[in-house]
């Protein structure tokens, strides 16, 4: 995996690097066409006048902020799932059973019942709830002493997500009832909030990818174990806690603008990988660009199928998502 040749490697970014990226375009355009509105992408074409400027606020203004928002949480979740997996030598490891989405979550619904700055204050305790859960399930699972169990991790994962559920009906029933539902909404995965003028938050994220990309390396070899990842040259310990705190980072950042938005970080590494391969310097722009497109094509499908309204996007993930993590516990029983 670690000593696969150049050539090799090029050829498969050469293949699923561009057929990734159509689909992403492909799902783009479509979220982007349909709507509620009946209004599409030709319509811009119009004379200039009122539905010519309609179009352009709908698509522009409405549609588009949304499939990039769900094209960035898509490839947050999916690349934070593939990193998060790597470290912890676990395939079953994602953000939303392990408990980081919970704890930023709790985080992002404290800040915002005591009213702080939704810019500044909502992401900064949303990703220290991040990084206390993580780091609670480590050291429950007995990573602290560098003894990780996969039946250990997993269990301590659904223990911590427990309590993290238990805190936010806590947080649910103290706030006022004109901010329950909304809450509820959001907690199942709503993009339908996000607008223009806060595009310029995803960009923050930009540079955590081209992180990741850099350390696909040092991932490979930590899935040889910690002892060969150090004897290769690895700095061990730096690469983990700098991996977890980015990965922390991100999912606290797309909690905020999303809500929970679960299974995307399993199923989407879970299938590239048999795809593609375990090799990271083809994973991860591959589940950047492939997690994009799912949850891009999940929240047309939470737009579309209801007669009336919509049905949050997390609703969706989680139809596909828990038979496929079901599978994945019952192989991993067979093996």
């Amino acid at each position: 995996m670690t000593t696969a040749r150049p050539a090799s490697i090029i050829m498969r970014l050469a293949v699923a690097v561009p057929v990734l990226a159509a689909l992403l375009v492909i799902a783009a355009v479509a979220a982007m066409t349909t709507g509620s509105s009946g209004v599409t992408l030709a319509d811009l074409f119009h004379p200039a006048g009122n539905g010519g400027e309609l179009a352009a606020t709908i698509i522009w203004k409405i549609r588009f902020p949304r499939v990039a928002l769900a094209a960035t949480v898509g490839a947050t979740l999916a690349t934070s799932g593939l990193v998060l997996q790597a470290l912890l030598r676990n395939p079953l490891a994602e953000p939303y059973i392990l408990g980081v989405s919970g704890g930023a979550a709790i985080g992002a619904i404290s800040a915002s019942i005591i009213g702080l700055s939704p810019f500044f204050g909502v992401p900064l305790s949303a990703f220290a709830g991040s990084m206390a859960t993580l780091v609670l399930v480590i050291i429950l699972s007995g990573g602290a002493a560098g003894r990780f169990s996969r039946e250990s991790l997993l269990l301590g994962g659904v223990m911590v997500n427990a309590l993290c559920s238990a805190v936010i009906m806590f947080l649910i029933s103290i706030t006022k009832s004109s901010q329950a539902h909304r809450i509820l909404f959001w907690l199942m995965g709503d993009l339908s909030m996000f607008t223009a003028d806060r595009m310029a938050l995803l960009a923050v994220i930009l540079p955590c990818f081209v992180f990741i990309m850099i350390m696909a390396r040092p991932m490979n070899l930590l899935l040889l174990g910690r002892e060969s990842a150090a004897l290769l040259g690895v700095n061990v310990p730096r690469v983990f806690h700098s991996l977890l705190a980015v990965t922390s980072f991100m999912v606290s950042l797309v909690v905020c603008q999303s809500g929970l938005i679960g299974f995307c970080g399993l199923v989407i590494p879970h299938i590239l990988r048999r795809i593609l391969g375990p090799d990271h310097r083809v994973l991860v722009p591959a589940c950047l660009l492939g997690g994009g497109a799912f949850l891009v094509v999940c929240d047309l499908i939470s737009r579309t199928l209801p007669e009336h309204g919509e049905m949050p996007v997390g609703v969706i993930t989680a139809m596909i998502g828990a038979p496929l993590f079901i599978f994945l516990l019952w192989r991993e029983k067979k093996c």
